[in-house]
């Protein structure tokens, strides 16, 4: 039964990760090039989908590695598990008090109501997110190596 959690865990984990990562470096930058308002519009429609999934997906990964962690305690590999499920909180408590409040705002903008500086906001949450992106790696990679 560990290793089915396991495995499970790791794909939760794992595809999070994977849908992060291709925000940051791949729709992003799509959208980013897109003319017009079009990027705009696609980057509020993306803030009210993820933002209605990932809060699900991120405390999913956090009680499924903490589970993880006191289901195995005296297995090798858990001393990894529990830095991975500290490495996921820190990504929730970025997403909380860095991401969350920008994306509140910029899911509700259109043409005609975004501020002046929406570009710049944009950009910051880029940054955060590019930050958030190697915690969730770093976790990912010790879950991982968990199960070797």
């Amino acid at each position: 039964m560990l290793s089915a959690l396991e495995v499970f865990t790791t794909v939760v984990v794992g595809l999070m990760v994977g849908v992060e990562f291709s925000v940051a470096f791949v729709i992003n930058r799509i959208l980013d090039g897109l003319p017009g308002d079009s990027g705009q519009l696609g980057r509020a429609h993306g803030g009210r989908m993820l933002g209605a999934l990932m809060p699900f997906w991120y405390i999913g990964s956090v009680v499924l590695s903490a589970v993880w962690a006191i289901a195995g305690w005296r297995h090798p590999g858990t001393g990894l598990v529990v830095i991975g499920a500290a490495l996921l909180i820190v990504s929730v408590i970025m997403s909380l008090l860095l991401l969350v409040p920008i994306n509140n705002r910029g899911k509700t903008w259109t043409p005609e109501n975004r501020p002046e500086d929406w570009r710049e906001q944009m950009n910051r949450w880029d940054r955060f997110h590019y930050v958030r992106v190697a915690v969730l790696i770093a976790a990912f990679a010790l879950l991982v190596a968990a199960l070797t």
